[in-house]
């Protein structure tokens, strides 16, 4: 027997076995009256988890393993990757190219197909892709390495975060995801400081998405301080007072009723005022800064004449007590 011959009958074998099983199906279906008609092509047989239903519509290329599944013909499922040329083999239809179309396009046509061809009546068709070679996820922003990242298997959000090479140190704690083709679809996130601990947050991520991990604001203290600096902020959470103790608090110098914040405003830099003396005695309540603010923290000139006076006056004290013990 020639090898066309072999393939035409086990292609009409399998066929008839199909056929065999979907009468077998339909004899243990109760009789109603009416004939109970196949599922549509674009109606589930069952609620979709939420992974498969981010994983719809997605873009097919050139290595992505699918998973192809036939509602009622559990024979034609198959879990395949996609071929060099972008194709998929399956059973009675041979070569089906689905490279560049998306999921729900792939769907339409393999449906089309195992209609046209007579093999199944009203399919329906789903495709989940389980590892995508040609949809990578991006990460932007404060992570070490940002870039592209191949999508292979199911991924998080942190795994993500520690193939980048984790969090910068200028790093905020607000991440958005942004789906690949509706940029209006997005995920506001706001890690915790202990990622090990802040699971509610570790999200799936899907080929084609876009991750930006956002870069903290900065708050500078300067002036007679003893460590002045700049503080990362986050959703203005920083005080003038948390500012100062975080600058190691001021110096026996300091003015502390002519502090300062200068704000940066779309008109100019602002001065805002700031008596100090009595927001640390509690007579005045404390001010929140926001992200690019400086405080500053003079020094008073009355101040430090009267400690150098004072320093002068037991420099010579002391000395004189020396000569008045060793004559």
């Amino acid at each position: 027997m020639s090898g066309r011959n072999r393939r035409f009958l086990l292609r009409s074998v399998y066929v008839l076995l199909v056929g065999l099983c979907s009468l077998h199906l339909l004899a243990q279906t109760p009789a109603t009256g009416e004939a109970k008609q196949p599922a549509p092509a674009n109606e589930t047989a069952s609620p979709q988890s939420p992974r498969l239903l981010a994983n719809s519509n997605v873009k097919l290329g050139i290595g992505d393993l699918i998973e192809i599944s036939v509602f009622g013909v559990p024979d034609l499922s198959s879990k395949t990757r996609i071929s060099g040329s972008g194709d998929v083999y399956l059973p009675l239809i041979d070569y089906v190219h689905i490279a560049n179309l998306t999921t729900d396009e792939a769907q339409e046509l393999i449906q089309k197909r195992l209609e046209d061809g007579g093999f199944v009546r009203g399919p329906h068709v789903s495709i989940f892709v389980d590892e995508s070679a040609s949809q990578a996820i991006t990460l932007v922003g404060e992570v070490s390495h940002p870039g592209a990242y191949p999508a292979i298997g199911e991924r998080r959000l942190f795994d993500l975060i520690s193939a980048a090479g984790g969090l910068s140190d200028k790093a905020g704690r607000n991440v958005t995801i942004e789906h690949r083709g509706d940029r209006g679809q997005k995920v506001e996130l706001q890690l915790s400081s202990n990622l090990a601990e802040d699971t509610q947050n570790n999200v799936d991520v899907f080929p084609g998405d876009t991750i930006i991990v956002s870069r903290a604001g900065i708050v500078y203290v300067v002036g007679d301080v003893n460590r002045p600096s700049g503080f990362r902020i986050e959703d203005n959470a920083l005080s003038v007072l948390k500012a100062l103790a975080l600058a190691g608090g001021s110096t026996r110098t300091s003015a502390l009723s002519k502090t300062r914040i200068l704000r940066q405003t779309p008109s100019g830099i602002q001065e805002i005022p700031v008596n100090l003396k009595k927001v640390l005695y509690a007579k005045a309540p404390d001010m929140a800064l926001v992200k690019g603010d400086i405080l500053f923290i003079p020094g008073s000139a009355a101040k430090a004449a009267a400690y150098r006076t004072a320093d002068a006056a037991m420099s010579l004290s002391t000395s004189l007590a020396i000569v008045a013990v060793h004559p």
